[in-house]
């Protein structure tokens, strides 16, 4: 079985963080959202993966993931030259996927769970299409799905105006090379684009075989600033430990399930985790609150941090309180007068005094 993860989009949800940077990219707890993609298919021993990328990201993606080694899987890169609809990236990978049964897993989704088990399903009970539900609360942002009295899944609708249910499609399908011929049966739709659902929906009217389970535990599409807050929430929460490799002095206290990276040093202040701080940073008379991730090369000195997130190279100085915000790489903060907590979302390079 082979693995095909899309990431292309160019990601307009998450602007300006986006403008130079891949929205797969984006850390959760430090680390690329898209990492957490490729482990999950290397532990259900997916190894030979096909990485769908667009021509404005696709080198940061490239450069990012390598041939993939570093996961003990081979990655093969394909172009797709506009984003025209899932089932598109799917006609442009079928090459690469050639007559392999696959995994289609959205680079920009976070699950709790591991896949082998969906896998293993898939495989035993002989489907062409095996699709996860998660009951949503706003089922008109996503693919939905029916399901009858017997619990058979009868129709998929895209992104509905009036959903007939609140059974959201979560972005991990699985098919056999029957898909390809039932994208060849379908039309773009209202929005322009081949839809995986009319895909699917294609495959239940010829008669294939297709199933459905419900996923267990969050679920989670960060292409959103409040989106990622809560990725990076659940992350810390469930997967955080405790791994303090720079320093900490006298005066400072590092309380709970924190990681601090490699030269990072810790003075006059407090952290209280679940909280992740990446290599090489300064924390300085300040409190680093439950739930932040702060990245490599960040400073943070005499201010008050809670549930954000910032990239790599960020400056905080002198702010009275920052919290839910999301922060790009490089960007600086810095107060000159009194102000009450901030709420940001900032792109690369910027800064903000007040």
């Amino acid at each position: 079985m082979k693995g095909l993860v899309l990431s292309g989009g160019k990601g307009t949800r998450l602007r300006p963080i986006t403008h130079t940077a891949a929205k797969q990219l984006v850390p959760v707890a430090n680390k690329p959202i898209l990492y957490y993609v490729i482990e999950n298919l290397a532990r259900a021993d997916i190894r030979d993966i096909g990485v769908i990328i667009s021509p404005e990201t696709g080198d940061s993606i490239q450069e990012a993931l390598g041939d993939g080694s570093r996961f003990a899987v081979e990655i093969t890169y394909i172009l797709q030259a506009e984003p025209a609809g899932l089932a598109h990236a799917v006609q442009t990978a079928q090459p690469f996927l050639q007559e392999s049964p696959f995994v289609m897993y959205l680079g920009d989704n976070l699950i709790s769970s591991g896949i082998s088990s969906f896998v293993q399903a898939f495989q035993e009970e002989k489907l062409d299409a095996l699709i996860l539900l998660k009951e949503v609360e706003n089922p008109s942002q996503f693919g939905i799905a029916e399901i009858d009295a017997d619990n058979r899944l009868v129709r998929l609708v895209e992104k509905p105006q009036n959903p007939p249910t609140n059974l959201a499609l979560v972005g991990v399908y699985l098919f056999t090379p029957a898909v390809h011929q039932a994208i060849t049966r379908i039309k773009p739709s209202w929005r322009g684009e081949l839809e995986i659902t009319d895909a699917i929906q294609e495959l239940l009217q010829s008669g294939n075989r297709v199933g459905w389970r419900a996923l267990e535990g969050w679920w989670l599409d960060t292409g959103k600033k409040d989106d990622l807050l809560s990725a990076n929430t659940q992350v810390l929460d469930e997967w955080s430990v405790r791994e303090i490799l720079g320093e900490v002095d006298e005066d400072s206290r590092v309380i709970g399930r924190v990681s601090l990276g490699v030269g990072s040093r810790v003075s006059n202040s407090t952290i209280r985790g679940p909280a992740v701080i990446g290599e090489h940073c300064l924390i300085k008379d300040s409190f680093i609150g439950p739930f932040t991730s702060i990245g490599d090369h960040s400073r943070v000195e005499s201010s008050v941090i809670e549930h954000s997130v910032l990239l790599s190279g960020v400056g905080i100085f002198q702010v009275d309180r920052l919290e839910d915000s999301l922060l790009g790489r490089h960007a600086r903060v810095a107060r000159h007068n009194r102000h009450r907590s901030l709420q940001l979302l900032l792109g690369d390079d910027t800064v903000v005094e007040f």
